[in-house]
C-alpha cells in the first residue's frame, strides 16, 4: 500500500518528507522501545511510535525503516524534524492512539513484522 494511501486511512499528517517518491509499505511495526526495533525492525516497513524524539527518526534510518508515524498527535520535538529531514525519512503524525492505528492498517491489509 502507497504511504498516500495509509496516511489517509489513520487521518495523518505528513510533518516531513512529504513531497518525496511515494514508497509501497507492505508491514508494519508499532513499538515504543527502539531497542526492539533496532533487533527486529525490517527494511521497507512502517513504524508506529509514540516516541516523538529524534531517537526514533535515528533508529528508523539505521534500520532501514523510510517512515514514522508518531500517533496520539503528540508534539513533536523541533530536532526530530531535522533529524527527519536530514536523514529522508518521512514523518507522519496521527490523532489515532497506537492501538487503533494498528487495527486500522490491519484491517486494510497491512501485515505485521512477525519477530516482535
Amino acid at each position: 500500500m502507497k504511504l498516500s494511501e495509509i496516511a489517509k486511512h489513520i487521518d495523518a499528517e505528513f510533518l516531513v518528507n512529504e513531497n518525496l517518491e511515494d514508497i509501497e509499505i507492505e508491514k508494519v511495526a508499532a513499538s515504543d522501545l527502539m531497542s526492539d526495533v533496532l533487533a527486529f525492525g525490517e527494511e521497507g516497513s512502517l513504524l508506529i511510535t509514540g516516541l516523538a524524539t529524534p531517537q526514533c527518526v535515528r533508529t528508523a534510518g539505521v534500520v532501514g525503516i523510510p517512515a514514522v508515524v508518531i500517533v496520539r498527535n503528540r508534539e513533536i520535538m523541533p530536532e526530530t524534524i531535522k533529524v527527519a529531514e536530514m536523514t529522508g525519512v518521512k514523518l507522519l503524525r496521527t490523532k489515532f492512539g497506537m492501538y487503533e492505528t494498528c487495527g486500522i492498517l490491519y484491517s486494510k491489509g497491512l501485515k505485521p513484522i512477525r519477530k516482535f
